[in-house]
């Protein structure tokens, strides 16, 4: 199967469709992660989003309670009844679901190999333990091998890449991309690496590894609030760079910087954690000589959130 050609002619009066992105992952209820918070970042990025839904999340913004995974044939079909007609150029995958789901979305995604693929790997601490098993195998064996950059929080890549890890040290970024180049996988994109020593006081480190190295990353001020939804922020954002044809190391620094934006301009809108804004930029600026809440936590570049009024709540 082949991708609709983008060379087709098409109306000289109709502007140019923006970079489409296939988001795979659940619906959740709370609009903080799954495919809600896929669409509002691809749509935040400037892409358009091809949302496929892999199973039903049943959570509040404090905890997951169930779970209900979609028939890995209807998620397939999704997908395919829009690749018929639309131009994708790029992927990103959260949560599919079951292993059946994983074997349904890797059977699409083979189709169209030559797309970048972002993939996030969440913690799935709360599944029991067979179906975690099981998912995690099914991933490891279908989702690494076409995946450009495996996104996600430094432990839960531990566990999954190196579950016999014995040191007392925890593994690098460096290591970890050595274990998912085993599986195919080209780049990590760790999060929350937590720096020894006086100098990471009150910072983690997010990095952009491969087999070689380091490659890219940016430090983070530790937040005191617990977010939900930053995983997917990340990968989504990042997804939505490369479709739209940025060079990797340029795209990880953007996505960061997004997702730091959207954690700073965080809300809670109910009684458990902090859900990412992201669309920080385009609230509307202060008053004529209205003073922010906190006019030094203001970002400080020349972006579109440059007249941010501040909403920390850490």
């Amino acid at each position: 199967m082949t991708a609709p050609d983008p060379t087709a002619p098409t109306d000289p009066e109709e502007p140019q469709a923006p970079a489409c992105v296939m988001s795979f992952n659940v619906s959740e209820p709370s609009g903080a992660g799954g495919l809600a918070g896929d669409v509002a970042t691809i749509a935040a990025m400037g892409a358009h989003a091809l949302p496929v839904t892999t199973g039903i999340l049943l959570r509040d913004t404090a905890e997951i309670f169930e779970h209900h995974p979609l028939d890995a044939e209807l998620v397939a079909q999704q997908a395919r009844s829009i690749l018929e007609d639309v131009t994708l150029a790029g992927w990103k995958v959260g949560f599919l679901g079951s292993a059946e789901g994983v074997s349904a979305v890797a059977e699409v995604l083979s189709d169209y190999a030559e797309l970048p693929l972002v993939a996030y790997l969440p913690s799935l601490s709360w599944l029991e333990e067979d179906e975690q098993q099981s998912y995690l195998d099914a991933f490891r064996e279908l989702i690494l091998p076409a995946t450009e950059v495996l996104v996600g929080n430094h432990q839960t890549l531990s566990d999954f890449l190196l579950p016999d890890w014995e040191q007392e040290r925890p593994a690098s970024p460096r290591e970890l991309a050595v274990a998912a180049a085993g599986h195919g996988t080209r780049y990590v994109l760790v999060t929350g690496v937590l720096l020894p020593g006086k100098g990471g006081e009150g910072f983690i480190d997010n990095v952009l590894a491969s087999p070689q190295g380091a490659v890219t990353g940016e430090k983070f001020e530790r937040f005191d609030a617990g977010f939900v939804g930053a995983g997917d922020t990340l990968s989504a954002a990042l997804a939505s760079l490369l479709a739209a044809g940025s060079e990797l190391q340029a795209a990880v620094g953007e996505a960061l910087t997004f997702l730091d934006q959207s954690l700073d301009a965080g809300f809670r809108p109910g009684m458990g954690n902090v859900v990412p804004d992201r669309f920080f930029w385009a609230l509307p600026p202060p008053d004529e000589g209205a003073e922010a809440d906190n006019p030094e936590e203001l970002p400080a570049d020349d972006g579109p959130a440059k007249h941010l009024v501040s909403r920390r709540v850490h």
